[in-house]
């Protein structure tokens, strides 16, 4: 019998302060593209704009993420 292995990618570290699920979704979407414009996170993670601009309002708050022009992106 072989063994095949199985590769492991570590999920991205949360920052603590990330409590809402939906929160911790955009920071994930946000660290796998690198970058995005809130139609794109709308279309991607079926987000309705008003809630996407609530989260970003807050992670921004927070300095985790950064807006340049119409993307946002990660500090």
């Amino acid at each position: 019998m072989l063994e095949t292995e199985t590769a492991h990618t570590a999920a991205p570290a949360l920052p603590p302060e990330l409590q809402s699920p939906r929160a911790k979704l955009v920071y994930l979407y946000l660290t796998t593209n690198g970058s995005a414009s809130v139609s794109d996170m709308c279309d991607s993670l079926g987000m309705k704009k008003m809630s996407l601009y609530s989260i970003l309002k807050t992670l921004r708050k927070q300095d985790l993420i950064a807006r340049d022009g119409d993307a946002y992106t990660l500090t």
